[in-house]
């Protein structure tokens, strides 16, 4: 058996996504301190993400459109339509930050592409993924990019389908143990967590520690020698 597929995660696994959000956010709190208590802000936001995720998706858009929705149920629809502007500016500089990849990531998908066909397998609004994707300058070293409005065992069905290979000749790798780790591994694939210093609550779940076909690395540099190890034990 030999890992043929090498699917990566984008957001916070090629380059900084979270850190972004988490700056954003910040803003938000203090923007609304004259409507509300800067303390109930964070808790509902995060409670209005939830409930909007169905409707709009991962990404800067809906994040922005959340916000909107929590500064005016907090405000008591009090919002001033300065704070709207500023709002809808913070998104914006979110769709428009600089997309820089994380040290190494680059050495490393050359490294994984001489292995394998190595795919780019993220969440997200489509326009947005595909120009930070464009920005990167990685965009060469992938054989396909899959961008999917979310990441279930069935999605990952379909990709490996599509790329015509089996379950347990594919491998997945990100900083989500609940979007990339878990659902590869239901299905009968290989699946590498890289860390990152931040997550999202939405994305946090419990490691699989023990799994056979499961690895924690400290950086994407290290997944080829766990691909060569896989390959070299299955042949």
């Amino acid at each position: 058996m030999t890992i043929s597929l090498i699917g990566l995660d984008a957001d916070d696994t090629l380059w900084h996504n979270e850190t972004i959000f988490r700056a954003t956010q910040s803003r938000f709190v203090e923007l609304l301190a004259g409507y509300c208590d800067a303390a109930r802000v964070e808790p509902e936001l995060e409670a209005v993400e939830r409930r909007n995720l169905d409707l709009y998706g991962y990404g800067a858009k809906g994040f922005t459109l959340s916000m909107l929705e929590t500064a005016l149920g907090l405000s008591d629809h009090k919002l001033r339509g300065e704070a709207v502007a500023e709002i809808l500016a913070m998104g914006r500089d979110m769709m428009r930050h600089p997309v820089e990849p994380l040290p190494g990531v680059e050495e490393a998908i050359e490294a994984l592409a001489r292995l394998g066909r190595v795919v780019l397998i993220t969440k997200g609004d489509l326009f947005h993924q595909e120009a930070k994707l464009a920005a990167s300058g990685l965009g060469a070293f992938f054989a396909g990019v899959e961008i999917v409005s979310e990441k279930s065992p069935e999605t990952y069905r379909r990709i490996f389908r599509r790329y015509d290979v089996s379950e347990n000749e594919a491998l997945m790798a990100g900083n989500s143990v609940r979007s990339d780790i878990l659902p590869p591994l239901d299905i009968g694939g290989y699946a590498a967590l890289i860390p990152y210093p931040l997550v999202w609550a939405h994305e946090s779940a419990d490691v699989p520690h023990g799994h056979p076909r499961f690895r924690e690395l400290d950086s994407l540099a290290d997944l080829p020698t766990w691909i060569e190890t896989i390959n070299s034990v299955g042949a």
